[in-house]
C-alpha cells in the first residue's frame, strides 16, 4: 500500500564531509544500497534502453553521484560494452577521492567531478547537452515542483534519463527501520526511513515529466517497481 509523500530534511545532508559519523552513515548507506542490488538494476536499465543501433553513449551526467563509487559499480558492468566514456559526477560536496577517479581511468572512462548546485548545473548545460542522465536515491530529496523543474531541465538535456529511487509504501518502511542490521549508524538510519517516507510509487514521476515539450512526442516513458524496494524511472528519445 502507498503512502501519502513527505519530504523531510535529511541528516546526512547538513553535515561536515569529514565528519566521523558523517563518514560511517556513508558507508552504511554504501551496503545498504549493495543489500537492495541497485548496481544490478541500474546497469541493465542503461544497457537496455540506450539504442542498440547507436553508437555508445559517450557522455554521463550522474546527479547526485556522493563519492562517485555507485557509478563506478556500474561503469564496471558497462566498460567492456561502452568505452572511453566521460562520465561527470555531480554533488553539492566534492568527496570524490583520487583512487576512485584512478578505477574509472583503469575501466577506460574519465570521471569529471563539479560541486554544484543540480538545478544551477542543468540550467546551465541545456544547450549542451549530454548523452545520459543518471541518479540513483536522489530524486526523493525534492518536492514535486522542484521535481518538475528538475525533469524539465533533464528532457531539455538528454538521450537517457534513468532514476532509480526508493519505493514508497508501508513494506518498505517496515524495512527501512531494520537498517542498523546492516550496520548503518543513527544517521543512516534517520535517512534511510526519511528517504522511504519521501519516495516515489506509481506514475508520480511520469505525471511531472514535461507535457509541453516541442519534441514531448519523442519520448518513451516508463515508471516501474523494480524488485523490492525499488521504484523506476525511464525516459528516452525515440
Amino acid at each position: 500500500m502507498s503512502l501519502r509523500r513527505s519530504v523531510e530534511p535529511e541528516i546526512l545532508d547538513e553535515m561536515p564531509a569529514d565528519d566521523r559519523r558523517a563518514i560511517q552513515a556513508r558507508r552504511g548507506l554504501k551496503r545498504l544500497n549493495a543489500f537492495v542490488l541497485q548496481t544490478g538494476i541500474m546497469a541493465p536499465i542503461l544497457a537496455r534502453q540506450w539504442p542498440q543501433a547507436s553508437p555508445p553513449p559517450r557522455t554521463i551526467l550522474d546527479l547526485g553521484a556522493g563519492d562517485g563509487t555507485f557509478s563506478l559499480s556500474v561503469a564496471r558492468r558497462l566498460a567492456a560494452r561502452w568505452g572511453g566514456v566521460t562520465i561527470t559526477l555531480l554533488d553539492r560536496q566534492n568527496i570524490v577521492t583520487q583512487e576512485t577517479r584512478d578505477a574509472f581511468a583503469a575501466l577506460g572512462w574519465k570521471a569529471e567531478t563539479v560541486t554544484a548546485d543540480v538545478l544551477d548545473y542543468l540550467e546551465r548545460i541545456k544547450a549542451i547537452g549530454v548523452d545520459v542522465i543518471t541518479t540513483n536515491l536522489f530524486l526523493h530529496h525534492f518536492r514535486d515542483e522542484q521535481l518538475a523543474r528538475l525533469l524539465g531541465l533533464a528532457a531539455q538535456s538528454a538521450r537517457l534519463f534513468v532514476a532509480c529511487e526508493p519505493r514508497r509504501n508501508k513494506f518498505s518502511l517496515r524495512a527501512s527501520r531494520l537498517s542498523w542490521a546492516l550496520g548503518c549508524n543513527e544517521v543512516a538510519l534517520h535517512d534511510a526511513i526519511v528517504s522511504v517516507r519521501a519516495g516515489l510509487a506509481g506514475q508520480e514521476l511520469t505525471a511531472l515529466w514535461p507535457t509541453d515539450e516541442p519534441s514531448q512526442g519523442q519520448w518513451i516513458v516508463q515508471e516501474y517497481e523494480a524488485r523490492l524496494f525499488t521504484h523506476c524511472f525511464v525516459a528516452r528519445r525515440r
